[in-house]
């Protein structure tokens, strides 16, 4: 499982460490394109195939559909971990997730997020929970967490 969080540099060509423990799961190869919101999102190859398929089901006149699989796939990129565990990061995706030099790598479960430490760091405040609104927690309820 992809859990906690890194912190991490991007170097000057666009690479950034994957950590150990997130390479056992990810592999050597994966996939990363944008994240919903202000961040890149990495799948291992067996998950991203589920997903691709997923996407590839909806349908042309499902708007927003469409504009999601033209997000996630149109976005993607093949990363391949080099000899010093690290990946290039294109430099569209970059901008795209306004990465710039220090970044935070989190596993989610199944994937992980890539976000410029700032950004992660603003979201990841203590107050965040305490600015969920009474109808974001309602829809939580079911979760039983």
């Amino acid at each position: 499982m992809l859990m906690g969080e890194y912190n991490h540099t991007i170097d000057a060509k666009g690479r950034v460490t994957i950590p150990a423990k997130f390479r056992c799961e990810l592999g050597e190869h994966f996939v990363v394109t944008r994240g919903i919101e202000n961040c890149l999102m990495a799948y291992s190859y067996d998950r991203w195939q589920t997903i691709e398929e997923k996407l590839k089901g909806i349908s042309i006149t499902n708007k927003a559909g469409m504009k999601l699989t033209r997000l996630i796939l149109g976005n993607a990129i093949e990363c391949e971990v080099d000899k010093m565990g690290r990946i290039l990061i294109t430099q569209t995706l970059r901008s795209k997730a306004d990465l710039d030099k220090d970044v935070v790598l989190v596993g989610l479960g199944d994937k992980i997020e890539i976000w410029d430490e700032k950004i992660w760091n603003e979201f990841n405040s203590k107050d965040a929970f305490e600015e969920m609104t009474d109808e974001e927690l309602e829809k939580l309820e079911g979760l039983e967490l």
